[in-house]
C-alpha cells in the first residue's frame, strides 16, 4: 500500500451517495481486487463475480466502512477473501452435484502435474485457515500491507497480528515443506 492516493475525499462523497465518486474508487481499486480474487479462485469468471460482489458490499455498507490509513483497499481485500471463500463453497457444492450426474467422454486438459499439485496444496492450506488468518496472510504476504494496517483491517492489535503471522508462517512451512526447491549438491557434498 505504498504511495497509494488518499481515498478519504472520494470516500466521503461516496458515503453521501455520490455514484461518480464511488465509480472513481471502483476504477482505482478494481484491478487489485480482481487480481486477489483470481489468485484465490480457480476460475476467471468466478473471480469476476467475486470482484463485483465485493464492490456491491462496499456500496451497500458504505455508511459503516472505515478507511484504514486513508484507504478502502484493506476493507476490500478482507472482504475479497471472505467472498471468495463463500464462492468456493458454493462451487464445491455444485461440483459435487455434477459429479453425481452420469458422464459422457472425459476431456481432460494437459496440465503440468507438479504445478497443479503446488497450486492445489497451497490453496488447500489457505482455505483451511480461519477468515482472519487468511486475510492477514493475503494482506501482509501477498499485498505487502504493513502489519499494523492489516491488523486494523481485521480488527486485531498489531502485536496479536504479528503472533498470528508467526504461527501462520510456521504452519505453512510445515504443510508445504516438501514443495521447497531442493538444493543441488556437487559430488563432494557441498551446495552448487
Amino acid at each position: 500500500m505504498i504511495d497509494e492516493p488518499d481515498d478519504g475525499p472520494l470516500w466521503a462523497r461516496a458515503q453521501r451517495d455520490d455514484g461518480a465518486a464511488f465509480a472513481e474508487l471502483f476504477d482505482r481499486h478494481r484491478p487489485r481486487i480482481h487480481r486477489r480474487a483470481t489468485s484465490l479462485l480457480a476460475d476467471a469468471h468466478d473471480a469476476e463475480d467475486v470482484t463485483a460482489a465485493v464492490f456491491y458490499e462496499l456500496w451497500r455498507k458504505r455508511r459503516s466502512v472505515v478507511l484504514v490509513a486513508g484507504s478502502v483497499a484493506p476493507w476490500l481485500l478482507v472482504t475479497t477473501v471472505s467472498v471468495a471463500r463463500n464462492s468456493r463453497r458454493a462451487t464445491m457444492r455444485y461440483r459435487r452435484l455434477l459429479a453425481d450426474l452420469p458422464r459422457g467422454d472425459d476431456h481432460t486438459a494437459a496440465v503440468d502435474a507438479e504445478d497443479l499439485e503446488v497450486r492445489d496444496r497451497l490453496r488447500a492450506t489457505v482455505r483451511s485457515l480461519s477468515p482472519t488468518d487468511a486475510a492477514l496472510l493475503v494482506l501482509t504476504g501477498v499485498e505487502d500491507v504493513p502489519v499494523w494496517q492489516a491488523a486494523e483491517a481485521v480488527g486485531l492489535k498489531p502485536s496479536a497480528a504479528r503472533v498470528r503471522l508467526h504461527r501462520l508462517r510456521r504452519r505453512l512451512r510445515a504443510d508445504l515443506h516438501d514443495l521447497a526447491p531442493s538444493v543441488r549438491t556437487t559430488p563432494e557434498g557441498s551446495p552448487s
